[in-house]
């Protein structure tokens, strides 16, 4: 392993992947067994959300990672970069809301949200960076 790397940064590798493996794996039997068995009720409704809980376990592991950070500059960053990707994906999702009420655009599922977030959140990086140049 790097040894440059902060000690919560490897914390985080090691919690992220396993936890994005759950994810991917969870997406993957949800869809299956939506597909071969079509369930009903309760079951629907239980297995429908099961993919959301990994990504609010990364969430927390993010969270986690920003407490454990002894590097001020880079909690800074990541702060100020999840603040950033933050304010965005809600402008975002709130101009894209008011097309869906008023005009014919189509409907952007909600679980795209975080993805957005992630995707912002990685290109604003190098901006707040460079701010401290």
């Amino acid at each position: 392993m790097d040894g440059s790397r902060s000690t919560a940064i490897r914390r985080y590798v090691r919690r992220f992947w396993p936890t994005m493996l759950v994810y991917v794996l969870t997406i993957l039997a949800v869809t299956w067994i939506f597909k071969q068995y079509h369930p009903h009720g309760f079951l629907m409704y239980l297995l429908a959300v099961l993919p959301a809980l990994p990504i609010l376990g990364i969430i927390a592991i993010f969270g986690l990672y920003i407490s454990e950070e002894q590097d001020e500059f880079v909690r800074t960053v990541m702060m100020q970069s999840s603040l950033w990707a933050t304010g965005i994906v809600l402008a975002f999702a709130t101009f894209w809301g008011f097309l869906e009420d008023y005009t014919p655009v189509g409907k952007l599922p909600m679980y795209w949200v975080f993805v957005a977030w992630c995707v912002v959140f990685g290109l604003v990086q190098p901006l707040v960076r460079r701010r401290y140049r």
